[in-house]
């Protein structure tokens, strides 16, 4: 199992479990995540979950090698599914983050309620490098968090940026040392588990009914273009020269 999923007293905790591809996520992870939040939503005991990364790394994003399958982005596939049920998930969802975040492992974070960042992250969206889009509402949830413009500069550059940077864009909660990241989301969730179950699922659905439709209209429209994309010269380019190690050479494609 490449996703470890614990629970203990109240909360459940679901671990990218892959240290040495720094946690980088497979087919086969996105299945298991989803079961796993089936699992902690249908046990009434979990009252709220925190999401962490082994080795003192979040998640490098996508497997390459499952990402170059063009099947990757269809409506039916794992990773689809795992955006579903992260977006619909009704209990807390607290993110605790080390390491780097890259790709889907920062998408991710617009889902979660709570953000905590050690203070040695490093936080990326290289969506535009590989010849791809955004994805996960991120084109659509970003805007609305951050502004425009620094969405844009994130989204369409894809520099890397830091924690504190992330905090300040609205991305985040706060910075931590690294050692205290998950112990704090772990004391958060704990904070969740004291308080009213019924009280907190219905907050949470209130805050985010409103943006429901939108989010989901999003994920499938990203969804729409990221496909195709990923199965393009482009992204061919790109992963290739990832493999390759190499500068991709872009200067054919118009």
């Amino acid at each position: 199992m490449s996703i470890a999923y614990q629970s203990d007293q109240g909360i459940a905790t679901l671990t990218f479990d892959r240290p040495a591809k720094k946690n980088a996520i497979t087919g086969e992870m996105y299945e298991q995540f989803v079961a796993s939040l089936r699992q902690a939503s249908g046990d009434p005991a979990v009252r709220a979950i925190v999401i962490a990364g082994a080795g003192g790394t979040f998640t490098a994003g996508n497997d390459l090698k499952d990402f170059s399958n063009p099947k990757f982005a269809q409506v039916d596939s794992p990773v689809i599914s795992f955006m579903q049920g992260l977006a619909a998930f009704e209990k807390p969802a607290i993110a605790a983050v080390q390491g780097l975040a890259v790709g889907i492992g920062v998408t991710m974070l617009l889902h979660c309620d709570l953000v905590y960042l050690a203070d040695d992250a490093t936080l990326s969206m290289p969506f535009t490098s590989l010849g791809l889009v955004p994805e996960f509402a991120s084109t659509y949830l970003l805007p609305r968090i951050a502004g425009r413009v620094r969405a844009s500069e994130k989204l369409l550059l894809g520099k890397p940026f830091p924690a504190h940077e992330a905090v300040v864009m609205g991305l985040a909660n706060a910075v931590l040392p690294s050692a205290e990241v998950v112990p704090h989301a772990t004391k958060m969730a704990r904070a969740f588990a004291a308080l009213p179950p019924g009280a907190v699922r219905d907050t949470k659905k209130l805050l985010r009914e409103a943006q429901g439709a939108a989010v989901k209209d999003a994920i499938f429209r990203e969804a729409s273009h990221f496909g195709p994309r990923l199965a393009g010269n482009e992204a061919r380019e790109a992963i290739a020269a990832i493999i390759e190690k190499r500068a991709p050479d872009f200067s054919k494609f118009q």
